[in-house]
């Protein structure tokens, strides 16, 4: 498969990785304005409507400015694993690529990247019944107990898993319970070795010093443009317990909303912070194995990928 071609043949497609608020979708957007191209979402959190602010979805005068495929698609109540994400992919690539344009995927759910790239290891499909349990276990139990009888089968899938993964915890263990094998074992056999597409991954280097305050600004714009009262509404209307809800910085606003004592600010923002310094070392773990063009920044033009 291919994203474009030319009169030498198939151009590799064009993905913008790196870690978070390492500026992945200013310079996608700059490249797509000058390549005639069109972004790709592939941040887990960016697919969910209302959840705005948190994930840095792209603002409407961004999306006035170049075509946004895959933001705003699902509702939170209605999760979309990386299977069903790739299936969105394709279609937007080659929807893209049939009129000319240029398809250029950024976002940092690199579980999705991966399978866009190399695809799926097989396993069994969902059951609903085992989900169910599950979810009662967590209820009763809390999230890391389920999370400790995944390690107790399959110490390697949850030695990557967070523990307050609920999708992804209770996935890989009803993957043993259907067949008696964990599900580390079904991608070590996968490999991730046959292509599907033809890419480029390129992302901006930043040292750590650099990354760190970024971050800080971040979360500290977050908050200062409501990102408190968007999960105030968000759990008003229900989406307490989503798959969105789960992810970096949402829970800790979550849990500080729900907690007895009075709401500390200053010291929920650094607990964000903090949260969110160690998702990025987990992405630059994802990272250091993968054939990334790292770009520096004072060097920086959407054109270097042009070339």
């Amino acid at each position: 498969m291919y994203a474009t071609k030319s009169q030498d043949g198939p151009l590799p497609l064009v993905v913008v990785v790196g870690p978070t608020a390492s500026g992945k979708s200013e310079f996608a957007l700059g490249m797509a304005e000058r390549l005639g191209g069109e972004v790709v979402n592939a941040d887990s959190v960016q697919v969910y409507r209302y959840f705005d602010i948190g994930s840095a979805k792209p603002s409407p005068a961004e999306l006035a400015r170049v075509p946004h495929h895959l933001v705003d698609v699902v509702e939170p109540s209605a999760p979309l694993d990386a299977g069903q994400w790739c299936t969105l992919a394709d279609a937007a690539i080659e929807d893209i690529t049939a009129r000319g344009r240029t398809p250029i995927v950024c976002g940092g759910t690199f579980l999705w990247v991966k399978a866009l790239l190399y695809g799926l290891a097989p396993a069994p499909p969902a059951d609903p019944a085992v989900r169910e349990r599950h979810r009662q276990i967590a209820e009763a139990e809390g999230r890391p107990a389920l999370h400790q009888k995944l390690a107790a089968v399959d110490a390697v899938a949850a030695a990557r898993l967070n523990p307050n993964d609920f999708v992804r915890v209770s996935r890989a263990l009803e993957v043993f319970e259907i067949t008696g094998k964990p599900l580390s074992e079904f991608q070590a056999e996968h490999g991730f070795r046959a292509p599907r597409y033809t890419a480029r991954l390129v992302g901006i280097a930043h040292e750590r010093a650099a990354i760190d305050q970024r971050i800080l600004d971040r979360t500290q714009a977050m908050f200062r443009a409501g990102w408190l009262d968007e999960v105030r509404e968000l759990v008003r209307r229900g989406f307490g317990d989503s798959r969105p809800m789960n992810s970096v910085g949402y829970r800790q606003i979550a849990d500080a909303l729900a907690a007895p004592e009075p709401l500390d600010l200053e010291a929920l923002e650094l607990s964000v912070y903090r949260a969110t310094r160690v998702f990025v070392r987990r992405q630059r773990t994802w990272l250091r194995d993968q054939p990334v063009e790292w770009l520096a920044p004072e060097t920086l033009t959407p054109s270097v990928v042009a070339q």
